[in-house]
């Protein structure tokens, strides 16, 4: 019984360590190797506490992996490999030029099913609609821009329909 919860344990720390040290998979295919073994071992034991630690694999080892990724970016190591990315509040992730476009009037460049392109200002600009399809050619407006987001609807004043 010692053997089986020391492979058991030993599997899942492994586990564990995969997700922060860069081993190639070798660390995972051990930490594999003992799970099944200290599973093996658990059948042959008895066919519940088998069943039982098979349960705890199949819940633990997601939970596991989950924290390591999770907590991974929060180390040292992880602070090196991972970029912080683009954010909508830093305006990196935005086209500065889309703040502008509130009340402007453009025409659809292709049909907005509710997402597409449209020539507004000038400038092509992809678009969504609130959710109504828009044929190609139709006369939008700009009605929000939300971070990269600009949505459109028809212009009620140029529309002949």
């Amino acid at each position: 019984m010692t053997q089986i919860i020391l492979l058991f344990s030993g599997g899942l720390l492994l586990i564990l360590v995969e997700v922060f040290v860069p081993s190639g998979g070798v660390l995972g295919l051990l930490a594999a190797l003992a799970l099944i073994a200290s599973m093996a071992l658990a059948f042959m034991e008895d066919f519940t506490l088998g069943f039982s630690l098979l349960a705890a694999t199949a819940v633990l080892v997601p939970v596991i992996v989950t924290y390591g990724l999770r907590a991974f970016p929060k180390t040292p190591f992880g602070r090196k490999l991972t970029a912080r990315g683009f954010s909508f509040e830093d305006g990196r992730a935005v086209d500065r030029r889309d703040s502008g476009l509130i009340s402007k009037a453009g025409v659809v460049e292709s049909d907005l099913r509710p997402a597409g392109m449209a020539r507004i200002d000038g400038r092509r600009v992809d678009v969504v609609s609130r959710g109504e399809p828009i044929e190609k050619g139709a006369p939008i407006l700009v009605v929000e821009v939300s971070g990269n987001r600009v949505v459109v609807a028809r212009d009620p004043a140029h529309s002949n329909s």
